[in-house]
Formats: C-alpha cells, structure tokens, sequence
C-alpha cells in the first residue's frame, strides 16, 4: 500500500511559498482553503493525484477506508480515484493546501 502521509514534511509556521515551491517542483498546483470547526467534504473521486497539507488546526481525513488525523506540517497523498472525506476536528478555523497533478 502507498504511504498516505508523510508526518512533519513542513516545518511551523507553515508557510504557503514553501509548500506551493515544493508541490510545483513534483508537478501539483496549490489553493488555500480555511474550514469553520466541523466542516465536513464527504466522499470525493478525484481523476487525478492530490495532495493535501495542514497549516493551522486539524484535520480528520478518510482515504480508501484509511482514517488519519492530520496536524500542522503533515502531507497527505490520495491517489486518483481515491474515495476520500475531510473534516475539520479542531475547535477553531483550519486552514490547509490542496493541489492536484
């Protein structure tokens, strides 16, 4: 199985030039986005790879069946086709990256 996220792959504060460099050099955009405390996206297929990337908050996050709670600095990897599920578990705002490739 691929490895879903890498823990710690950017250092706080989290920095969106540092993330948007690192994605576009392995071929993925980046977006911000900002979640209120219990947004939840449930059960989107993508047709491409994405990425994802906490800067602030937590995020739970289900790909493929696979539960991982997500903090500041982690990357996640869904694969395309990837059923997946994001929810903001933090009392406050979340503010994570997304990109696809």
């Amino acid at each position: 199985m691929v490895c879903l996220v890498t823990r710690n792959k950017f250092s706080p504060p989290i920095v969106c030039d540092e993330v948007m460099r690192d994605w576009k050099a392995r071929g993925y955009d980046c977006r911000p986005f900002v979640d209120p405390p219990g947004q939840e996206w449930n059960n989107f297929v993508h047709q491409t790879n994405e990425l994802v990337t906490v800067a602030e908050g937590r995020l739970e996050m289900t790909v493929a069946s696979q539960r991982l709670m997500v903090d500041p600095g982690d990357e996640v990897f869904i694969p395309k086709g990837a059923v997946h599920s994001v929810k903001n578990s933090n009392n406050g705002i979340t503010r994570w990256f997304f990109g696809y490739d």
